[in-house]
């Protein structure tokens, strides 16, 4: 009869040391770790499913579960719109909310996965897009377009500056981190710091010297947003979603060994500082399609890469995805919140994120007190 793994486990740790007494309290906590983490994809799902049908639902137009049901199914059976009482519904489902709901999901999940990388590769908690100066090298791009410019090159205007001052970030980093003749954390740390904050006031300049009558959506954009949502323009999320997502697949056992050190992973034949540029890389590419569509979202990079490690374990292959499902939930029921909670006043989503982030950090910070 073939033996499980965790059997063939057991079986030489109690061959090896022999009869051991072991707390009836540690037995029942691992039973009930690999009982939760046996659950875990089943209740991802159904929240994921139930926050969808929120989504599609609450408003300032309520559309019940069954509409919304039927519209979805109607959409899938190619007769979405055939009854005109239907009509309205069908447009506020599949027009105007569906859409809003897979622009949270995609770019939640990206920025989960950005600032997993970008925690990982520089070993730093509180890594994330806006501290390695990602996100305000977008913004400044696109805040740019808005005051100064104009949409000079169409729908592609705001996704090429906020790409352009994604890349000019990362390329700022990367090159006063190889003047400073390191490769390590702390310098790569240090560089986002002062990018970050070089970026933050180019942007706060334009504003000032630039169209004030484009103040107030410059203002509304930086805060975040998803009413940019249509089918036309969701493909730039799913780009800046499978970007950091085929990188994780690809490089997941090297990211592996860079959580052991530099040195341990010298001797595997991995180069940490190649790794960590290709990431740093990655990572703006992502931060930049992620920008561009929903503006300036802070936190989620930073909360959920925490929460997927407790959940699964720090090896890639396994957190990164959780971390990119968690992402969008976060992002979808923060939207939910933002639609909601004024009534018929829309509110900000990087406003309810970054709520959530700063009672997340007092958390973190009070529980690595009594560690």
């Amino acid at each position: 009869m073939k033996t499980r793994p965790a059997d063939r486990e057991t079986a030489a740790a109690g061959s090896a040391a022999g009869p051991v007494l072991v707390d009836a309290r540690d037995s029942a906590a691992v039973l009930r770790g690999g009982g939760l983490r046996r659950l875990l994809p089943l209740a991802l799902v159904l929240g994921m499913l139930l926050l969808v049908m929120l989504s599609l639902t609450a408003g300032s137009a309520p559309v019940s579960w069954r509409e919304a049901a039927a519209a979805l199914a109607g959409s899938w059976a190619g007769d979405a719109g055939r009854a005109d009482s239907n009509s309205m519904v069908n447009v506020i489902v599949l027009d105007l909310r569906l859409p809003r709901v897979l622009l949270a999901l995609l770019v939640g999940a990206a920025l989960a996965l950005v600032g997993g990388l970008l925690q990982s590769t520089t070993r730093n908690d509180l890594a994330d897009p806006f501290l390695f100066g990602l996100s305000s090298g977008a913004s400044t791009g696109a805040v740019a377009v808005i005051t100064l410019t104009g949409d000079w090159l169409g729908a592609w205007t705001l996704p090429a500056a906020t790409f352009a001052g994604a890349s000019v970030a990362a390329g700022a980093v990367l090159l006063l981190v190889r003047r400073a003749g390191g490769h390590g954390p702390a310098q790569t740390v240090l560089a986002g710091l002062a990018v970050s904050f070089l970026f933050g006031a180019l942007t706060h300049g334009l504003v000032f010297a630039g169209d004030q009558r484009a103040a107030h959506a410059v203002v509304f954009w930086s805060l975040g947003g998803l009413g940019l949502a249509r089918w036309d323009n969701l493909w730039l999320a799913v780009l800046g979603l499978l970007v950091p997502a085929v990188f994780v697949w690809r490089s997941h056992r090297a990211l592996d060994a860079l959580l052991a050190g530099d040195d341990t992973a010298y001797s595997l034949g991995i180069a940490p500082e190649r790794l960590r540029t290709r990431a740093f890389l990655v990572a703006a590419v992502a931060t930049a399609c992620c920008v561009a569509l929903a503006g300036v979202i802070g936190f989620v990079g930073l909360m959920v890469p925490h929460l997927a490690r407790r959940l699964t374990g720090p090896l890639h292959a396994a957190f990164l995805p959780v971390a990119a499902v968690l992402g969008g939930a976060l992002l979808l029921a923060s939207d939910l919140v933002a639609r909601t909670l004024l009534g018929s006043q829309e509110l900000p989503v990087g406003i309810v994120t970054a709520g959530i982030g700063a009672v997340f950090v007092m958390a973190l910070l009070r529980r690595s007190a009594h560690a």
